[in-house]
């Protein structure tokens, strides 16, 4: 028998919980369609009717339910009913709440916006307009925190190929890894390297992930991991290139079942810049653009910025300077105009170092003497340390860069989203 722990979470693995609520008995059910085609949501209440009163039992029904949220269907003629319902949910849950109606009728729309519904989905336009509102709703909940068993998305961006994007995203996960536990590295690569690295052989990664979001529970996520002896978990990447992109939809259902499982969730994407990159920045916490201090891979670092100019992961953009050396004049200042992006960290150039480590699979944070170990040790704990003192916002920006062989300095790090031009 299951406990209520492990019932809990499989009802978060399985999707979006959600609650129908309609008085007209065929929109429920084209509604309930409308949900089972996203394969992002699931019907866990579905009612012929709506709550009159805050005493209504099926307010009741519904917090029973857990459903994390509720569609109600707002007629086009007499929508006083559901606009009085959606103020009762809102009053008495706290369930986010979608309303349902015709597109035609902007009065309605107006009332149910201010009667507490987050989203107004087009009841004409199928199952597309419902999927990006749970897209929405999932992405904004991927990146909220505050809520137990909600990790942090780290997503590293190569500025270039050979930039080190790999070789830092490994270690760092390793490191949170070492130092917190329950890390899972997901390689979004082009062609994943991540288990070179690691010295693994995956059977399964990202792409069997993509392919089975309609089954997906706790022990299958499991069961598509391969585990380190420090207790890293890694999702894989291809082994050549993958056909086909992931819709917005799959890759927030994937990774809604990522950060309820997982304390740190970091992403290696390496020098992959397409729609997909774009959405994995915009489910992150902080992107961090891992270049050189030369002029291609700062040149480079700024085209990033102007691509996630679309989306909202630019304001959570930092630049990790790779195999860095000291050059007389040129400040982080000057990397920032470049870029356009602040520099988060330095990594010390160590070629001798590090390409042996990588050659054996034996990521090189975890030897204790070399100054690179313990700079990749200090990348991890200030992101963890940005983690432990967020305020609840969905970005991570960090205050003054720390020299990368140092410890980070204790205190709170300022937390409040850099735009261009700070």
């Amino acid at each position: 028998m299951q406990t209520p722990r492990e019932i809990s979470e499989n009802r978060v693995m399985h999707g979006i919980a959600v609650a129908l609520l309609s008085e007209d008995r065929e929109h429920l059910s084209a509604l309930q369609s409308r949900l089972e085609a996203t394969q992002l949501g699931r019907a866990v209440f579905t009612q012929a009717g709506l709550p009159v009163g805050p005493t209504d039992e099926i307010l009741r029904q519904l917090q029973e339910s857990r459903a994390e949220v509720v569609i109600v269907d707002v007629p086009t003629q007499n929508a006083e009913r559901a606009i009085r319902a959606i103020e009762l949910v809102r009053a008495t849950t706290q369930i986010a709440i979608f309303a349902n109606g015709e597109m035609t009728q902007p009065a309605n729309i107006v009332a149910s916006m201010r009667a507490g519904a987050g989203e107004y989905v087009d009841h004409s336009a199928g199952s597309e307009a419902l999927l990006e509102a749970l897209t929405r709703f999932s992405t904004t909940r991927s990146r909220a925190s505050g809520g137990a068993g909600k990790a942090r998305v780290f997503t590293f961006l190569g500025a270039k190929g050979g930039s080190g994007c790999t070789t830092t995203a490994v270690n760092t996960a390793v490191a949170l890894q070492k130092s917190h536990g329950n890390v899972v590295l997901v390689d979004f690569a082009p062609i994943g390297h991540a288990a070179l690295h690691l010295n693994l052989r995956p059977q399964f990664g990202v792409a069997d992930a993509l392919q089975n979001l309609h089954r997906m529970d706790v022990s299958l996520l499991d069961g598509l991991m391969t585990p380190t002896d420090e207790g890293l978990h890694l999702l894989a990447g291809p082994q050549q290139p993958y056909p086909t992109e992931p819709t917005p939809g799959e890759l927030a259902r994937l990774f809604d079942l990522l950060v309820n499982h997982y304390r740190f969730v970091v992403v290696d994407a390496s020098s992959r810049l397409d729609p997909t990159t774009r959405l994995l920045s915009d489910l992150s916490n902080a992107v961090l653009v891992v270049a050189q201090s030369d002029v291609v891979s700062l040149w480079s670092a700024g085209r990033i910025y102007a691509f996630l100019e679309e989306g909202s992961g630019r304001d959570r953009l930092r630049v990790v300077l790779s195999r860095y050396k000291k050059i007389p004049g040129f400040t982080d200042e000057d990397v920032k105009h470049a870029t356009n992006c602040k520099v988060l960290w330095k990594i010390p150039n160590a070629f001798h170092t590090v390409a042996p480590a990588i050659d054996h699979g034996k990521p090189v944070v975890l030897q204790e003497g070399p100054e690179i170990s313990r700079s990749f040790r200090g990348l991890a704990a200030t992101l963890a340390e940005a983690s432990s003192n967020s305020d609840g916002g969905p970005d991570l920006v960090f205050g003054q860069e720390r020299a990368s062989s140092k410890k980070p300095a204790p205190g709170r790090l300022n937390l409040s989203p850099m735009r261009a031009g700070e």
